[in-house]
C-alpha cells in the first residue's frame, strides 16, 4: 500500500472482531495523538475509500482508524454471510475500541459518527460511556421518521416557491410521506428515491459527483471487489434497517456522561441540520458544543474540508483544556 504522505501511521488490516475479520485502515502523523474510530454511513456506505477527499489534515491531530463495518466494504467482502444486527454491531465497536486502546496505549478513544454512524456512535456512548473520550456527531440523524417528514416538508415548500409543477407533480405521486411507520419494503424505497432524487436536484440532500469516484480509484486500498461489496449493502443491512427505521432520540435521556460536539452542515436535509440543532438544545452532557457549517450538505467534510479541520482542531483544543482543568 503506498503512503504518499509518508505518515509514521498508515497500515491497513483485517483483526479478529467478534469472531471474523474486520477491516481497520490507520491513518497518523503521531503516535501521541489522540485516537479518532471513524463510524461511516448506510448502512453498509463504508467510507475508508474517500479519505483522501477531506482527511489530511486531521491527521495532524489524530490517528484516524476507519472500520469497514459488518454488512459493509472490505468486511463485507471477507465475510459475505455474517450480517449485522444492532447487537452485533455494538458489540464489535466495543471490541475494536479494546483492540485500538491496548494498539495505541489510550484509556479511551475519541468516536467521530458520520450519518448512520451518528446512530451507532450514540447508541453506544449511552452504553459505554467509560470507553469513550468525547464523541462528535456529523450529520446527526436524530430520528428518521422526523427526518424524512422535516425533508419532504422542505422540498415541498421549495418546488411550490419555484413554480416547477412537473418536480411538484412527481412529489405529490408518493402520496403521504414517510407514512405512519417507515418499514424498508418496495412501496417505501420507491417513495424515498423520488423524495431523495428530487432532494438532490434542489441540492437539500446528497450530492455525488465526479470528484467521489476519481478518489476512489485513487485510494490506496481500492479494489474492484469495493464496488460488488457496494452493490450488495441493502440486502446485507436488511435487520439493521428495522432498528434505523425506529430510531428516535428524543424518546431517550437527554443526559449523555461524555463530552458531545455536533458539526452539521447549513444546507443538509438528508439527516436535517435543523432537527438536530433543535434536540441538541436539550441535551446535557459535561461538554458540548454545536458547529454549523455554512453552504455544507450531509457529506459537509467533503463540502467543506478547511472549515471542517477547523472545527475538529477547535473541539480537540477544548477537550484538551477541559482535561488540563478537570485534572487539578
Amino acid at each position: 500500500m503506498k503512503n504518499k504522505n509518508n505518515r509514521p501511521i498508515c497500515t491497513s488490516e483485517y483483526v479478529s472482531i467478534n469472531e471474523i475479520d474486520q477491516f481497520l485502515f490507520h491513518l497518523g502523523t503521531s503516535f501521541d495523538n489522540p485516537v479518532m474510530l471513524f463510524l461511516h454511513g448506510g448502512p453498509g456506505s463504508a467510507e475508508s475509500l474517500f479519505t483522501g477527499l477531506f482527511q489530511d489534515r486531521w491527521e495532524e491531530i489524530y490517528t484516524v482508524v476507519h472500520w469497514d463495518q459488518r454488512g459493509a466494504g472490505k468486511t463485507l467482502t471477507k465475510n459475505p454471510d455474517k450480517l449485522p444486527t444492532i447487537e452485533l454491531m455494538l458489540q464489535d465497536l466495543f471490541e475494536i475500541i479494546q483492540y485500538l486502546k491496548k494498539k495505541y496505549n489510550k484509556k479511551k478513544i475519541v468516536i467521530f459518527g458520520h450519518s448512520w454512524g451518528s446512530v451507532l456512535g450514540s447508541v453506544f456512548i449511552r452504553k459505554h460511556p467509560e470507553e469513550v473520550e468525547y464523541y462528535i456527531g456529523a450529520g446527526q440523524v436524530v430520528g428518521m421518521m422526523e427526518n424524512e417528514q422535516v425533508a419532504y416538508n422542505k422540498l415541498k415548500e421549495i418546488i411550490e416557491k419555484s413554480g416547477d409543477k412537473k418536480s411538484l407533480k412527481k412529489l405529490e405521486s408518493v402520496g403521504e410521506y414517510p407514512g405512519s411507520k417507515i418499514v424498508f419494503d418496495k412501496g417505501f424505497l420507491r417513495k424515498c428515491n423520488i423524495v431523495h432524487k428530487l432532494l438532490g436536484k434542489y441540492k437539500l440532500g446528497m450530492e455525488i459527483g465526479i470528484d467521489i469516484w476519481i478518489a476512489m480509484f485513487k485510494s490506496p486500498i481500492f479494489k474492484f471487489s469495493d464496488i460488488i461489496a457496494f452493490m450488495k449493502i441493502f440486502k446485507a443491512n436488511s435487520k439493521v434497517h428495522s432498528f434505523l427505521g425506529d430510531f428516535n432520540l428524543r424518546t431517550e435521556s437527554k443526559e449523555y456522561k461524555v463530552p458531545v460536539y455536533y458539526i452539521l452542515g447549513e444546507r443538509d436535509w438528508q439527516a436535517p441540520c435543523v432537527v438536530a440543532e433543535d434536540y441538541f438544545k436539550d441535551i446535557k452532557a459535561p461538554n458540548k458544543e454545536i458547529f454549523i457549517i455554512p453552504d455544507a450538505g450531509h457529506f459537509l467534510m467533503m463540502d467543506q474540508p478547511d472549515l471542517v479541520f477547523d472545527t475538529l482542531s477547535a473541539i480537540n483544543k477544548n477537550e484538551t483544556s477541559y482535561k488540563q482543568v478537570s485534572a487539578i
